[in-house]
Formats: C-alpha cells, sequence, structure tokens
C-alpha cells in the first residue's frame, strides 16, 4: 500500500473516529450508558492501539478446544513455538510468535502477552521485515473463566482474527452466536480455517465447506475468506500462509479493524437510538403555545383592565366637569392589578394578578405538552423522551416568569390623548358660559328684588342670553361628554389591542426562553447526532 494510499485511510479513520466521539458526547443523557460505554472503549482502544507500532499486525488464532488451533499456529509458524517456550505452564496464556522484534514491545505489553518468541524466517512467508505478530490463545470454551476473558478481550483488540473450526463443531451456536455474528461488520479482517480437513473424506470436503459459508453467511460474514487446512498432513498451509502475507504486508489491517469497529459502534448507537427524524418547532406550534401561556398568564384580564383604565382616565379628563369628580371614587383597574407603577425598576415588578389556579396550571402543562409533542413528532423513542423532557424542564419558573414578564411590559395605558386638552378646555368654556348665564340671570333677579331699574336683557331668537348660555353650556357639557365617551370606547379598544400585543410578546418571548429554545436544542442535537452517526459508519 502506497504512503499516499495509507496517509488518507489514516485521514478517513480520523474522520470517522472523530464522527464516533461526536455521536457519543451527543448522545449522553438520551441512549443508555452501556451503549454509551461500549463506544468510549471503542474510542480508547482505537486510540491506544494507533499509538502503537503501525508497522506491525497483530494476527490472533482463536478457536474451540479440540480444533487443532495450537497445532496450526506450529503448522503456519514452521515451528513448534506452542510447545517452545518453556515457561508457558498451559495454553491459558496468550503466546506470540514474532516476526520482526523492533517496535514490538510496547505493543504487546499492550495487549498484555508475556510468553513471547522470536520465530525463525519462513520462505515466502514472514521474517524480520514482515511485522508480523501471530498470537496463540486460549480456548474460548475453556471451563476456566479465565481463559474465556482473554479471548474476549483479545477479539477487540487484534489486528486480524482467524478462526480455526474443526469438522465436528463447525456449526457449534457457542462460536457463532457468541463471538461470529457480533463481528458481522469485520468481514476484512476475518479469516475462517477449516482445519482438520484430513479427517473427511475427500468427496465431503467441498460440501462441509459450502455449509461453512452458509452458516457464515447467515452470520453476516458472507465476505469472509473460507480455508480448509490439515495442519497435521499439511494440507492448505500454503494458502493459510499466504492470506496471512497478504494482510501483513498490505498494513492495512489495523485502519481496516479499527474501522470495521467504528462501523459496529455506529450501528449500536442507531439501533439504540432508532431511525427517524424530530419533525422539529413549526411557527404555528409557537404561535399556539405563546397563546395558550398568554391565557394561562391572564393577558385577557390585564387588556381588559387596561380598556377599563383608559376609559375612567379618559372621562376623568373630558368628562362633564359637574359630574367627572364622581369617577375619582372608581378604583384604577390596572393599580389594582399592581400594573400602574411610573418610574418602578421592571426587573422587581410583581403583579396582583391572582396566583395561576389548577385550571391555569393545567392549562399551561397542556400547552407545554402539546409543542413539545408536535416537536417531537417523528423523533425516535429515546430522544422522544429528551425533547419531552427538555419541554418540562422550565414548567415550574413558567408562572412567575409569565407574572414578571406582564408586569415589566409598559402597557402605556395611562399616556395622555392628544383630544383630552382640547375636549377638556371645551368642556371648561362650556360650563364657565352656563354658569355665566346663571350669574347674569342672579345679578338681573338681585336688581329686581331690591327694586333697582333691571336693565333689558339682551335676547336670540326671543331667547333671553343668559338662558342661551345656561342651556347652551350645559347641552355642550353633556354632548362632549356622550362624545368623548364613544371616542374613549375607540381608542381604549385601540389600546387594549396594542397592550395585548405588547403582552402576547413578552409571553412568548418567555416561552422561547424557557420551552422552545429547549427544545429546539434537543431536536438539534438530534439531527447532529443522526449526521455524526452516519459520518461514523461510512
Amino acid at each position: 500500500m502506497s504512503r499516499h494510499g495509507a496517509a488518507a485511510q489514516a485521514s478517513r479513520l480520523d474522520r470517522r473516529l472523530e464522527a464516533l466521539n461526536e455521536a457519543r458526547e451527543l448522545a449522553a443523557g438520551a441512549l443508555p450508558e452501556d451503549v454509551l460505554d461500549g463506544v468510549l472503549q471503542v474510542l480508547d482502544r482505537a486510540s491506544s492501539r494507533r499509538s502503537l507500532s503501525a508497522d506491525h499486525t497483530v494476527v490472533g488464532f482463536f478457536g474451540a478446544t479440540g480444533s487443532g488451533k495450537s497445532s496450526l499456529f506450529n503448522a503456519v509458524s514452521g515451528e513448534e513455538i506452542a510447545t517452545a517456550a518453556a515457561r508457558r505452564p498451559t495454553t491459558s496464556e496468550p503466546l506470540a510468535g514474532i516476526w520482526g522484534a523492533e517496535g514490538s514491545d510496547q505493543l504487546l505489553d499492550w495487549l498484555e502477552v508475556r510468553n513471547r518468541h522470536h520465530a525463525r524466517p519462513v520462505s515466502g512467508f514472514a521474517d524480520e521485515s514482515t511485522g508480523l505478530i501471530l498470537l496463540d490463545l486460549p480456548d474460548f470454551d475453556s471451563t476456566r473463566a479465565a481463559n474465556r476473558e482473554i479471548v474476549e478481550r483479545m477479539v477487540g483488540l487484534v489486528d486480524d482474527l482467524v478462526w480455526v473450526l474443526d469438522p465436528q463443531k463447525y456449526a457449534d451456536a457457542a462460536v457463532h452466536n457468541d463471538f461470529l455474528t457480533p463481528l458481522a461488520s469485520h468481514n476484512a479482517v476475518t479469516l475462517v480455517v477449516l482445519n482438520q480437513i484430513d479427517r473427511l473424506p475427500e468427496q465431503d470436503v467441498q460440501p462441509v465447506l459450502e455449509s461453512l459459508r452458509g452458516i457464515l453467511a447467515r452470520d453476516g460474514l458472507g465476505k469472509v475468506q473460507v480455508l480448509g487446512a490439515s495442519a497435521v498432513a499439511g494440507t492448505g498451509l500454503d494458502k493459510v500462509r499466504a492470506a496471512i502475507r497478504q494482510v501483513a504486508t498490505q498494513r492495512q489491517a489495523q485502519s481496516q479493524r479499527l474501522g470495521a469497529d467504528v462501523t459496529r459502534a455506529s450501528a449500536q448507537l442507531a439501533e439504540a437510538s432508532g431511525p427517524g427524524e424530530a419533525a422539529g418547532v413549526r411557527a404555528a406550534s409557537r404561535a399556539r403555545l405563546a397563546e395558550e401561556l398568554a391565557v394561562a398568564a391572564n393577558v385577557p384580564v390585564v387588556v381588559d383592565a387596561v380598556v377599563r383604565s383608559y376609559q375612567l382616565e379618559s372621562t376623568r379628563r373630558t368628562g362633564w366637569p359637574v359630574t367627572r369628580w364622581l369617577v375619582r371614587f372608581r378604583p384604577d383597574p390596572l393599580r389594582r392589578l399592581n400594573l400602574r407603577r411610573e418610574g418602578s425598576r421592571p426587573e422587581l415588578n410583581r403583579t396582583s394578578l391572582p396566583p395561576a389556579g389548577a385550571p391555569e396550571r393545567a392549562r399551561t402543562d397542556a400547552a407545554v405538552r402539546d409543542f413539545a409533542d408536535a416537536a417531537s413528532n417523528g423523533a425516535p423513542g429515546p430522544w422522544r423522551a429528551v425533547i419531552r423532557g427538555a419541554a418540562r424542564e422550565g414548567r415550574e419558573q413558567l408562572p412567575d416568569a409569565l407574572d414578571q414578564a406582564i408586569a415589566s411590559t409598559e402597557l402605556k395605558a395611562g399616556n395622555k390623548a392628544w383630544w383630552w386638552t382640547p375636549f377638556n378646555i371645551v368642556q371648561w368654556l362650556a360650563l364657565l358660559t352656563a354658569l355665566g348665564g346663571f350669574v347674569w340671570l342672579g345679578a338681573l333677579a338681585v336688581l329686581g328684588y331690591i327694586k333697582l331699574p333691571v336693565p333689558e336683557v339682551p335676547r336670540v331668537e326671543g331667547w333671553p342670553v343668559p338662558t342661551v348660555m345656561i342651556a347652551g353650556g350645559a347641552l355642550l357639557g353633556i354632548v362632549l361628554a356622550i362624545l368623548a365617551k364613544f371616542i374613549a370606547g375607540a381608542a381604549a379598544r385601540a389600546r387594549g389591542a396594542a397592550a395585548r400585543k405588547r403582552l402576547q410578546t413578552a409571553v412568548a418571548a418567555v416561552a422561547e426562553k424557557l420551552v422552545v429554545e429547549p427544545v429546539e436544542l434537543e431536536v438539534s442535537r438530534l439531527g447532529s447526532f443522526n449526521k455524526a452517526v452516519q459520518a461514523a459508519s461510512r
């Protein structure tokens, strides 16, 4: 393999590992911890293996008791390595045959292989330049639990896996269910050798090999190379050596193995998550949430108070001066709600609105739940729960936050209207005119009473001017009061509508912060997770 090709493969593996780690981090809190721990183990193993010798390929021989695994190991190695190490007490410890000792120690330390044998060169197979490490491992079906633990650990560590089966137990469920099936993504780094074919009649060898290939295909290992061999007779050894040599000389096994691990881990993440994308936050759902929260937060009550407060203030400013003072005995609705606080600090404001009761809380909960359901629609089960949980997290803060938002909203209910001043001036002129008429008539009455000459009173269309002044002033005041009432009603409704809009904006801001943004964050996290899993899987 060229340096350029190796660099490209390493770069691609880097990207896949980064994507896998990103997916793991994004899935925290959504997927089961055991799945995330498994992914973390893959990442840790990949980091450790890549920090060690890239010039060595580690090939592990795995097999059941009686499969002739150690015999095949010796036959392929060209010497009795499995018995050459005098200190190796049993086959319960891994044994390494090494071609190319330089740089292998740290790698074998990481693998925890203490029994090491520097093998002699084998013509056409391996020498010091090959960088090959063969491992003879304990039987995976050993009655000793420690042996099985070693095998399970080595299955996750070696670069290339050679499974040694025998004609009697090649279909044994233990090896297929416990080991081969979980390695369905590792076709490229798996070799299956049917050993002891010398025990089969010649005409049965190919049918048995085909049967084995069929079983492996059902395990998901249909692309695995299957070879027949006999460690005793030497049959098929050249093909086994050629397959192992090809793996060692191409220097791809490490990257292929790690890539297969990433593929498997990403598939486990995808399986734990489940397929699907969340519908996300739609404008209609956002608006419906804000509307429901506004009702639950008594926005209609506040709007009605704005309307009535404006009408009262208008009457006080433009009503008939003779009766307008009566308005002062009517309490201002906004002040009763503690919403008229000129010059106060908005961040410290609180209303006197009635606290949220059971109906309001139920309405709030229903609005939040409906919003979360709409946003999480289509999301996989674990993520749907996370999205709904994010929506509920801010639910307890909503009543107080909504109250403060309403209290801090500038309602502009008491702002002076332009038409109040001219109406007020005319009202007082009308009143002064009527009072002038009364004074005039009073003066005339006094003159007559004390027997003084009473001057002739001017007339208008036959009506005495003082009488006209009284009637005209009173009539004008009443008409202006009635007109002002209609104008005030229309203006109050306009102010109420403006206040409703500002209040709904304030409520929407609270909903955005406490409900919408957390939900959007989780929806975005799901989308990023799916992209990361896809990037890691290819």
